[in-house]
């Protein structure tokens, strides 16, 4: 790997025989999030999220810091997003001309940025309690409208740590989120990851296939298939433990993270073009 220096920001760890531009990126600094780069995922599969919130990220120390914790009888946390799924908006009801026949979705919205290929890199230090989880991914906007790949996109899962001091394998979901539903892994889920330090977790997204890399190392053999060759937005995210199930309601350990005052914090996150 080969080091990109920012000015007064911590270097990214670019993989060895390309040639990279750096065309977006978030180093959190300022004092406030930058909202004509991100907003706050809310709804899920139509429904309004009772777990997330739109008050769970502060800028601090050139970092975005993520909560948990008690709002409105919930245990919350917060998911920042540059574009929009189609499918989790809530429909409305409405007519048009008319008719009371209407698609089975909410309002669109224009994304925030998208993006296709690259060098996608996010540095953060993992939660350090049970009970809730992290992630840094990409998704197209329209995944599952069609069963072409190429078209409809996928979602690329590059960070998941759903347990302190682990990461979970990399994942792509594909064919949307319900009968069609197909997946793919590539890396090892790592254990003992250090909870004090920062982490890099990048993906090479390549016409041809994605490459995971997690502190400057690749981990796992290229996937070569399915690939997007659709734009996607990025998404970092958090959640709390048990609210998809059935019950939904927060875990013990949940309600014990918000009470410990538990963090996620990403120091930057970074999209770099291959140079041909």
């Amino acid at each position: 790997m080969k080091e990109f220096f920012v000015d007064g920001h911590a270097a990214s760890l670019l993989p060895d025989g390309y040639d990279f531009d750096l065309v977006w990126s978030d180093e959190f600094d300022g004092d406030t999030l930058d909202e004509t780069k991100w907003d706050y995922r809310l709804c899920m599969m139509g429904k309004r999220h009772p777990a997330w919130t739109d008050k769970g990220v502060k800028i601090e120390n050139s970092c975005a810091v993520f909560s948990i914790f008690e709002e409105d009888g919930n245990i919350v946390s917060s998911q920042l997003q540059t574009g929009y799924n189609y499918m989790d908006e809530p429909a409305v009801d409405t007519t048009t001309d008319d008719s009371v026949l209407q698609w089975p979705i909410g309002k669109l919205k224009n994304s925030k940025y998208t993006h296709k290929y690259g060098y996608y890199e996010c540095r953060c230090k993992l939660q350090k309690n049970s009970g809730w989880w992290s992630a840094f991914w990409l998704q197209s906007p329209i995944i599952g409208s069609s069963l072409d790949t190429a078209i409809s996109g996928i979602e690329v899962d590059i960070m998941e740590s759903f347990a302190p001091g682990e990461v979970d394998v990399h994942v792509l979901h594909y064919n949307g989120y319900g009968q069609d539903h197909q997946s793919v892994v590539a890396g090892d889920k790592r254990e003992n990851i250090s909870l004090q330090d920062f982490h890099r977790f990048g993906c090479l997204w390549e016409p041809d296939g994605y490459t995971f890399f997690v502190d400057g190392v690749q981990d796992g053999e290229k996937i070569s298939a399915p690939v997007s060759h659709t734009p996607q937005f990025i998404l970092i995210s958090t959640e709390v433990n048990g609210y998809r199930k059935s019950e939904k309601n927060a875990t013990k350990e949940a309600r014990e993270a918000a009470k410990l005052g538990d963090v996620f914090m990403v120091d930057y996150v970074r999209v770099f073009d291959i140079i041909k």
